[in-house]
């Protein structure tokens, strides 16, 4: 059996660390000698998942969200243009 998913339109936005807040995504960090690393996330329905420059926050179609990696995003989602 073969299925394909149903057409549904989706909010998403790129994210990178530049200081802009984007809902949901939330920093934690460690520091230790020589300096600090940082590292992003986000809670999902399915628990805390990494976040990367360049990620996709999708908001699904009730208000979760979560990250998509660029290349999957391509392939999966298409700008809609509304007129």
């Amino acid at each position: 059996m073969k299925f394909r998913k149903k057409p549904v339109v989706i909010e998403a936005e790129q994210w990178f660390p530049d200081g802009r807040i984007v809902p949901g995504v939330e920093i934690t960090h460690s520091c230790s000698d020589p300096g600090c690393v940082y590292e992003y996330g986000i809670k999902t329905l399915e628990g805390w998942m990494s976040v990367n420059s360049g990620d996709w926050i999708i908001t699904g179609v009730k208000g979760e969200r979560y990250p998509c990696k660029p290349d999957i995003f391509e392939a999966t989602y298409e700008l809609v243009v509304e007129p």
